[in-house]
């Protein structure tokens, strides 16, 4: 139910402004948002790198029905890129960067998935002339089929144009044995939006599950898996499943978000392992951060202590 009502709020035009406007929201928000801008992103994925972890970075906004904008969002991608690689962040994928496809054009009410392919090339491109990777973000179920097209349609030019699927979705399965071929990159996650039971498991034993059945698919697999996880449980069976197909470090990699479980990040890459933060920045942080706390109860219980601890 709590999880329900914070996906809901996470649409909310009017919980949107409420939230926004509280003076101590800002100082909170800072632990899961590296910033505003460019500068304060590569300032954190630096910051990072330093640590060494890996991170993907992700410019938040979703939803653009404006082709103008698309193409803007599209253009400050090409521009991070740019200085990523100006300042040596992007060689051999270190730094990385994530889209979402509704950010690009693809929920445009005309010639959206045109719009979305030409942008994410764009992308690509600039990520490819930097010597780092994409990875299209999968956002909710309603454009699962058309993200999965735009991916297979690019993976022509650009083969380690990664994408991700969420294991809360029925269909994840038989996503991930479509998808774990060769040079293949996906990120599995458990998922953050809302969707029909008919279409998803509605509990987290369900999900966990699902992730758990997930996970030797891939890892089995010819691609290059990317787990997105903070659960412990799920990460011990993931050191488990590598050490089972003899993955070793370099054959897949962690990922998590930035700000939650931070010394466990430190730990893992301790051993030798890869992770990667999953680093968000930009002004439109309301709905990413509405459905982090949404994923887990403890997360809400944080921000709300947080929250109080700055009023």
């Amino acid at each position: 139910m709590l999880r329900r009502m914070l996906l809901a709020a996470s649409a909310s035009d009017l919980i949107r402004a409420m939230v926004v406007a509280a003076p101590p929201t800002a100082g909170v928000v800072a632990r899961y948002v590296a910033g505003d801008d460019t500068a304060a992103a590569v300032a954190a994925a630096t910051r990072l790198r330093a640590r060494g972890l890996l991170v993907t970075l992700d410019y938040l906004g979703e939803d653009t029905t404006d082709a103008d904008q698309a193409a803007a969002v599209a253009a400050e991608y090409v521009a991070l890129l740019a200085r990523l690689r100006a300042d040596g962040l992007a060689r051999g994928g270190a730094v990385e960067v994530s889209v979402k496809p509704t950010a690009i054009g693809l929920h445009l009410p005309e010639h959206g998935e045109k719009t979305a392919a030409a942008n994410l090339a764009r992308i690509c491109a600039a990520a490819r002339d930097a010597g780092t990777t994409v990875t299209a973000d999968m956002e909710d179920h309603t454009h699962v089929e058309a993200t999965l097209r735009l991916v297979r349609e690019l993976r022509d030019d650009f083969p380690d144009l990664g994408c991700v699927i969420q294991s809360q979705l029925r269909r994840s399965l038989a996503d991930c044995a479509e998808l774990a071929g060769p040079r293949s990159r996906v990120r599995l996650c458990k998922g953050a939006y809302q969707a029909p039971e008919q279409l998803a498991f509605t509990t987290r034993a369900e999900v966990d599950r699902s992730f758990a059945r997930c996970l030797p698919v891939l890892m089995s697999g010819r691609g290059y898996p990317m787990i997105a996880t903070h659960d412990p449980r799920l990460i011990r069976i993931t050191a488990a499943q590598a050490e089972l197909t003899g993955r070793g470090h370099s054959g897949f990699e962690y990922q998590m978000l930035y700000g939650v479980r931070p010394a466990e990040q430190e730990r893992l890459a301790g051993t030798g392992a890869q992770v990667r933060v999953y680093l968000p920045y930009g002004r439109d942080w309301y709905g990413y951060l509405v459905r982090r706390l949404a994923e887990r109860p403890a997360n809400l219980a944080f921000f709300l202590r947080s929250l109080a601890s700055r009023s």
